[in-house]
């Protein structure tokens, strides 16, 4: 089992192959950071990192699903599952 500096070089490494995303945790961080020891504001910074951990979140699935859409078309032209352009004809 890694040990926890282990577990935190691999993020910091992850983080480094994501730029977009790195900062936008940067920034969560500052917004927490930025509200520490104020009940007022702790509240308007909680509600907005949950906020943009939700928008973060939809963010990265519709980014893998972009992907996946992209790999299946790939993956079925090269087996040449699909004839692309060409005349279509009217079956009536």
């Amino acid at each position: 089992m890694p040990t926890l500096a282990e577990r935190d070089e691999e993020l910091i490494h992850a983080l480094n192959r994501h730029p977009p995303l790195k900062q936008r945790i940067e920034q969560l961080v500052a917004v927490v950071e930025d509200a520490a020891g104020d009940l007022a504001r702790a509240d308007a910074a909680e509600r907005r990192v949950i906020e943009e951990i939700r928008r973060l979140g939809q963010e990265r699935l519709q980014a893998w699903a972009q992907r996946q859409v992209e790999q299946t078309a790939r993956s079925v032209l090269e087996r040449g599952e699909v004839r692309c352009g060409g005349k279509k004809t009217v079956l009536a």
